[in-house]
């Protein structure tokens, strides 16, 4: 069967479209077509929905404005030959995690992405691997582990989650734990993947499965999150087109920054480093290690000194060194930018950890992986780790050897090396003083000399009285003999007016073509430089091409450097030259400052001497005549020369009576022009002190015209900044809403500060504002417990967080905290607890307590169910705002969910004070009406004192006030009520105890162990019996015991005859009076005859039977009515329950509807207000 091919038809945009569009000068950019009615709406019904969804779209995009810390990533051109700004820093890595349950297929997909990416094959890979996944973007892969560790650390670092669920099984506890710290710590990107997809056999099982999946993992992400499907493994893979589509979605991804984390610098180990010297590891293998850790930082800027970190699992260390290295993943340069599909060479992989080209890292070891038999010889394609070992197995001789015979050439066409040759005398120290009052020039290492010369120079021996000299050989200088120069500048006469140093020496003058023998060479080490005349006429033809003009190209060079601006920056944050020294224009330190940091880089000691210890300052000194200067100082024209330099002076020109002019304030030359050379001595005094500021010109046209040039200047700017501030945008019709106007502003700021430090070398900038995110650093940590480095383990990440000032300090901690509905215990006050707050994981003991009233803080014995209340702990301060997830134990031996709590920081300052309610009882004594004395509630006249007016009350409900103490007994007191009370009768205070929390921090330190789930903390009294096998005391005060009461019998009320009289009908007794005389039952006579009697007896007796029969017939009935009332209790039970759900929602609907009235009354009358003013 043939293929059927569809018909062309012709582009209607895009590129080529638009270039016939040019040529035929067609103007499609007024519209979609040129039809104005073809793109409208039918109906105002559509209109109206489409300008509701357009609505709807642009308040979706709307979010609270977040300065990105992150450099922003760069922007590939459409311009043919034009590619990426690759002068910016690129932005860091973004972190995927790979999150899930054991044997979900994590590493299956690791090994996919990377296949994807890069084309290599991992065996085992761990730890991040970073990828460079397209033009502007890299990614680091990290697989998370099952504890709860390292999710803790990865849910505070990870950009993305790739949550990987089982599909035959459903969802497990560990990916609701995950998702429950990502809430607490800043939710990142979550993409959800299905895999083991291919055991469901049935179609309508399976569809039914993804359905139901797909909505719970809505329900804890949010509706329409985006979920994969993997469904099966093809060659230890999975499909390249199913990892295809989702290396897409991972690629077109944005991510919006978290607060957290944009305060905060930190840190992805990629590869650790044991630094600490093998002998003192040997003479003490548990001595505190000095190690380096390598990564990309995120985050804002880690300081360049002294940066306070916290580890994770480790501590808080200090940084002691950082230092910048090169990109070991760069991202591809401009010449593949030219081409529209990345090449090969440019998908480079990161992984120290994992085996990349056989070659895997550990701790201070490398290892070289070589799969199946190995030859030599053989033609199979060799990694990097088996090139190695091949070259190390080729080497003829040892690595001193080649140090030893190495050789250095100046040029690659040189013919023979530089040699040194070296007098071999006694050293002979000399002091660093100058000979003229200046400081000392050293010998020529001016880095812009020796670049614009393009050779180098070595000062190795700058310290000997007897200088080694440098040989160079080439091929010109064969013919000519070998010619020697000393190690010294060369410069003229300028060189102490350019820079006030004073050369020390003589002074030597390079003509054309000059040569030195020997003998002169020798005497121009020393400082006497002869000039041979016998050589001047020779002729010029025998001279070689680089000695020609020397005095010239000299004088230009010189020239050139003077005129170079000086980089402050580089000289202060990127030397190691003092302030002195910087001012006195060195560019290189002292011969005894250079041998010291010399030996301070070799970490090496040397002995003070007395020639050391003179006074630095003095060499930056000049002699100063103190008779010259005080005349000097004393001649009043030179003072009122410089009068107008200060502030309390003049500025510019006078008028008549020595006042300033209005503006003369507002112009100031331009020093660096060559315009205000003129009149330096315009006073004549022979100083030559310049003149500065407005200088009065004998052209009173052109100074005028300047001072109306500066004022219109100035008043330019004010109306600029005016209109900037006051004028309505509406006029242009460009008015920004609020979103967009923040982010204007902040994209100004960010440019801004690029331009600030625009011309600053890198280095020298990090040395200023610390080490921007983006860059590669290496972080050297001193005194790092040696347990981190025996026990570590590269599948547990290690996370370097910046702490800021204020989180370096301990306190209390008020948070407001809620257990977590699926944690099935209820929390105590001042049980263990491990939180995770900040970088940092720690155990310590909480006090829970509510707000009663606004009034005080009352304590709480537990947390309130499905509620939230306070906690105060102790801990390191963190900011407010900063959530937390709380945990009661970390191990695996928990089957439900471990998660017992979260919250959110509120205080740091320790002004919630926590009481607790304490109730002192005491018993009366002595009773006299309404006063009453009580003992056994206080101890001593002290305590009473400051109860004194304090309330309180009976059992029976008597109020009552503390009057006063009393001597005898200890502690007893005086008390009125309101009524007498009796001697049997409790008398109760009630009084507020305040409770101090608890001193505890017990930080998780889960790297220092062998076993990272073995960790231990704090634990509970029960749990310790238990393991003890200890029983529990009893209390016999304790024991719950059977409450025997007695009856009370009350007398009757009797209510005197006078109260009774004043009463009125309604409320006397209704008591009636005895019978006097007896009723008429009581006194007939009855007498039966004896067939009365037995009828009687008949009928009593029929009676009786009757009353059994019915009592039986009560008793069946009261069993069956009871049945009966069990089954519509039931019934009953449910209806009540339906009733208060019922009524729950009427009233919960009533109290919205309440809210909504009460909002639109105040909204109507908030308007009508507004109207009237």
């Amino acid at each position: 069967m043939e293929q059927s091919h569809k018909v062309h038809h012709k582009p209607s945009a895009g590129t080529k479209h638009a270039k016939k569009d040019a040529a035929k000068g067609v103007d499609r950019s007024g519209g979609k077509g040129f039809n104005p009615k073809a793109f409208t709406n039918t109906s105002f019904r559509a209109a109206d929905r489409a300008a509701r969804r357009t609505a709807e779209k642009d308040q979706k995009r709307l979010h609270v404005p977040l300065v990105n810390r992150n450099p922003e990533e760069r922007k590939v051109t459409a311009a043919k030959g034009q590619g990426m700004d690759e002068g910016k820093l690129p932005p860091p890595p973004i972190i995927v995690g790979l999150v899930g349950p054991p044997g979900v297929g994590k590493s299956t997909l690791l090994r996919s992405l990377v296949r994807r990416y890069t084309k290599h094959n991992l065996n085992s890979p761990q730890g991040p691997i970073t990828v460079v996944s397209g033009k502007t973007r890299r990614i680091t892969f990290i697989e998370c582990g099952n504890d709860l560790n390292s999710m803790i650390d990865l849910g505070k670092v990870v950009d993305l989650v790739l949550l990987m669920i089982d599909g035959s099984f459903g969802f497990e506890m560990e990916t609701f734990e995950f998702l429950n710290i990502l809430q607490s710590h800043g939710f990142p990107k979550v993409i959800g993947l299905l895999t083991h997809l291919d055991l469901i056999k049935k179609a309508s099982t399976l569809k039914d499965t993804k359905k139901r999946l797909k909505h719970r993992f809505w329900t804890e992400i949010y509706q329409g999150a985006k979920l994969f499907s993997l469904s099966g493994v093809m060659n230890g893979r999975y499909p390249d087109a199913e990892i295809n589509l989702l290396s897409r979605f991972i690629s077109v991804m944005k991510f919006r920054p978290l607060v957290f984390r944009n305060q905060h610098p930190y840190l992805l180990a990629d590869r650790i480093q044991d630094m600490t010297s093998r002998e003192l590891i040997r003479e003490n293998p548990k001595i505190d290690r000095t190690i380096t850790l390598y990564g990309y930082l995120r985050g804002p800027n880690l300081p360049p000194r002294n940066a306070k970190i916290h580890i994770p699992g480790a501590g808080d260390l200090e940084v002691s060194n950082v230092e910048r290295l090169s990109d070991p993943c760069p991202l591809p340069t401009l010449e593949s930018e030219r081409r529209r599909k990345m090449g090969e060479k440019a998908k480079l992989i990161h992984a120290p950890m994992s085996d990349v080209g056989g070659v895997m890292y550990d701790k201070d070891a490398v290892y070289i992986n070589v799969p199946g038999s190995f030859s030599k010889g053989g033609d199979a394609p060799q990694g990097e780790g088996e090139k190695m070992v091949m070259e190390m197995q080729d080497a003829n001789r040892t690595f001193a050897d080649n140090i030893k015979n190495s050789e250095i050439r100046l040029f690659g066409h040189s013919s023979a090396p530089l040699e040194v040759s070296q007098v071999k005398q006694q050293r002979v120290r000399r002091a660093a003083a100058p000979r003229s009052g200046g400081p000392m020039l050293g010998s020529a290492d001016d880095a812009d000399l020796d670049e614009d010369d393009g050779s180098e120079e070595e000062d190795d021996f700058e310290d000997e009285d007897v200088e080694g000299l440098v040989n160079g050989l080439d091929d010109e200088s064969d013919q000519e003999g070998d010619l020697r120069y000393a190690e010294s500048d060369s410069d003229n006469d300028d060189l102490e007016l350019a820079t006030g140093f004073q050369q020390d020496g003589k002074i030597v003058n390079i003509d054309d073509d000059e040569e030195f023998d020997d003998e002169g060479n020798e005497d121009f080490v020393n400082g006497d430089a002869h000039h041979d005349e016998d050589e001047d006429n020779e002729d010029e033809e025998d001279v070689p091409q680089w000695k020609k003009n020397l005095s010239d190209r000299a004088a230009t060079f010189f020239a050139e450097r003077m005129g170079r601006r000086r980089d402050l920056m580089s000289l202060i944050y990127g030397s190691e030259l003092s302030p002195d020294e910087i001012a006195a224009g060195k560019t290189r330190p002292s011969s005894a400052d250079a041998e010291s940091s010399r030996m301070a880089q070799d970490d090496l000691f040397h002995v003070s001497r007395e020639e050391n210890r003179g006074d630095e300052g003095d060499q930056v000194k000049e002699p100063v005549d103190n008779e010259a200067l005080k005349a000097k100082w004393d001649d009043e024209d030179m003072l009122d020369s410089i009068k107008d330099m200060f502030i309390s002076g003049p500025v510019g020109e006078v008028d008549a009576e020595g006042n300033p002019y209005e503006e003369d304030g507002e112009g100031f030359e331009d020093i660096e022009d060559g315009s205000g050379d003129e009149g330096g001595d315009a006073n004549g005094d022979g100083d030559g002190v310049p003149y500065v500021g407005v200088k009065p010109s004998a052209n009173d046209h052109d100074h005028e015209s300047a001072r109306a040039a500066a004022a219109a200047k100035k008043q330019a700017a004010l109306k600029a900044k005016f209109d900037e501030t006051y004028d309505d945008e509406d006029e242009d019709g460009d008015k920004m809403d609020f979103y967009d106007q923040q982010k204007s502003e902040m994209a100004k700021q960010r440019q801004l500060n690029e331009d600030e430090f625009a011309g600053i070398d890198i280095d020298a900038r990090a040395q200023i504002e610390g080490y921007r995110s983006g860059m590669y650093v290496r972080l050297e940590i001193s005194e790092v417990p040696y347990e981190m480095v025996e026990h570590f383990n590269p599948a547990y990440p290690i996370i370097v967080g910046g702490l800021l000032a204020a989180e370096e300090r301990f306190g209390y901690l008020t948070v407001r905290i809620k257990r977590h509905r699926w944690f099935t215990r209820t929390l105590k006050t001042n049980n263990p607890i491990i939180f995770s707050l900040g970088w940092r994981r720690f155990q310590s003991l909480p006090i829970y307590h509510l707000d009663d009233h606004s009034i005080r803080n009352r304590l709480l014995k537990y947390t309130p169910e499905h509620m939230h209340c306070y906690a105060t702990f102790y801990g390191p301060v963190s900011t407010p705002n900063t959530g937390f997830c709380a945990f009661n134990s970390l191990g695996e031996e928990s089957s439900g969910f471990r998660i017992s709590a979260t919250g959110v920081v509120l205080d740091i300052d320790r002004s919630t004070k926590i009481v607790k309610k304490l109730k002192l009882t005491g018993v009366p004594y002595k009773i006299f009406k309404n006063t009453a004395f009580i003992k056994d509630m206080f101890n001593s006249q002290l305590e009473v004192a400051k109860f004194e007016g304090a309330n309180i009350k009976t059992v029976s409900g008597i109020r009552g006030q503390v009057k006063k103490a009393q001597n005898k007994p200890e502690g007893a007191f005086r008390a009125t009520f309101e009524d007498k009370i009796l001697m049997r009768d409790i008398v109760f205070l009630r009084a507020w105890y305040s409770i101090e929390p608890k001193k505890l921090y017990n930080p998780v330190c889960s790297l220092l162990l062998a076993d990272k789930g073995e960790w231990k903390g704090m634990r509970l009294t029960g749990q310790i019996r238990r393991d003890e096998g200890i029983k529990t005391p009893l209390d016999i005060n304790s024991a719950y015991k059977p409450i025997e009461r007695t009856t009370r019998r009350f007398n009757t009320l009797k209510v005197p005859r006078k109260l009774e009289a004043s009463l009125p009908y309604a409320s006397k007794t209704k008591a009636l009076k005895p019978q006097s005389k007896p009723t008429y039952l009581q006194s007939r006579a009855v007498v039966m005859s004896e067939e009365e009697k037995k009828a009687v007896t008949l009928l009593q007796q029929i009676q009786t039977l009757k009353k059994d029969k019915v009592a039986r017939r009560k008793d069946k009935q009261e069993e069956r009515r009871k049945e009966h009332r069990k089954k519509v209790g039931v019934i009953d039970e449910k209806k009540n329950d339906k009733l208060k759900e019922e009524k729950r929602e009427r009233f919960k609907k009533e109290g919205l509807k309440r809210k909504r009235d009460e909002a639109a009354a105040e909204g109507k009358y908030g308007k009508k207000r507004r109207g009237k003013e």
